[in-house]
């Protein structure tokens, strides 16, 4: 139903507990290079992605190529701790894509200008953190989007 991007990720726990977050939901898991860990299932294995197999996964080579082969119809939301919206502010549609960038610099800055009007921000507490583990921001985002469209689920 949604589609889950993690731009150039590097702790494989958060990448493993998004794809968990898909399974969960029937979403589909985007991982765009370079990846901070290895894929190889000698290493799946050995960090006990047990329901590695069952997750829908694509890997790109680029973000530029993600976008090129999706849906044109679909939107693309990007989360940034810098944008002025919430997600509870954006109208999310089946087959959207959300965007999130590396734990520790977030998505490119020249990419979150030319989005500006779909960028997204979690809000919390002044003063309390900078930011949110990757794993749990897309949780909060998946969960609201999918919330929109299934109020019953």
């Amino acid at each position: 139903m949604f589609n889950l991007v993690l731009v150039t990720p590097e702790i494989p726990h958060n990448a493993g507990a998004a794809g968990r977050l898909a399974l969960a939901t029937g979403a589909t898991l985007h991982l765009v290079r370079p990846l901070g860990f290895s894929l190889d299932d000698k290493y799946v294995r050995r960090t006990g992605l047990d329901y590695w197999p069952q997750v829908d996964l694509r890997v790109w080579d680029s973000f530029e190529e993600l976008c090129a082969a999706a849906d044109p119809a679909a939107g693309f939301w990007f989360l940034s701790t810098k944008a002025p919206k919430s997600p509870w502010q954006a109208a999310f549609t089946p087959g959207d894509y959300l965007v999130f960038g590396c734990e520790t610099r977030g998505l490119p800055e020249a990419l979150l200008a030319a989005t500006a009007e779909h960028n997204l921000c979690i809000p919390m507490k002044p003063g309390g953190t900078r930011s949110l583990n990757l794993a749990t921001a897309v949780a909060i985002v998946l969960y609201e989007a999918l919330r929109q469209q299934t109020p019953d689920w």
